[in-house]
């Protein structure tokens, strides 16, 4: 069982999502919820399975997930970009079309920090000349 167990870490923004990939009927746990109930269905669920939509694995592969840091949406990608990994580490075949896909590609964006003495990162607090 431990043999067939594969494991991949998927990141976005501040969200860290650590996955297995086993063999299996394509269930997603997430944090011990389904994925319907963790993220609400809807476009999450097809965020989710799209590194098993590319490389036409659906249904093959058992996910479970631990997510920590970041939104839902931060945590969904985190997610899929975990995924994606973990399904490289099983076929190393599947990287073109991943790559292709841009799933294997961690997104770099983030927030960015706030400077002293503005409001924000870039928004100044407001001037006045008299």
């Amino acid at each position: 069982m431990a043999d067939q167990r594969h494991y991949a870490t998927g990141k976005r923004k501040r969200a860290v999502a650590r996955v297995w990939l086993q063999p299996g009927a394509g269930t997603i746990q997430v944090n011990s919820l389904t994925a319907d109930d963790y993220f609400g269905g809807g476009y999450t669920r097809i965020k989710i399975e799209s590194p098993f939509a590319v490389t036409e694995t659906m249904a093959t592969y058992d996910v479970m997930a631990t997510l920590q840091g970041g939104g839902k949406a931060a945590q969904a990608e985190a997610l899929r970009h975990g995924i994606a990994k973990a399904l490289l580490h099983i076929n190393p075949e599947y990287r073109v079309t991943l790559k292709r896909s841009g799933l294997l590609t961690r997104d770099p964006r983030a927030k960015e920090r706030k400077k002293y003495g503005q409001k924000a990162a870039r928004a100044k607090f407001q001037f006045s000349k008299r």
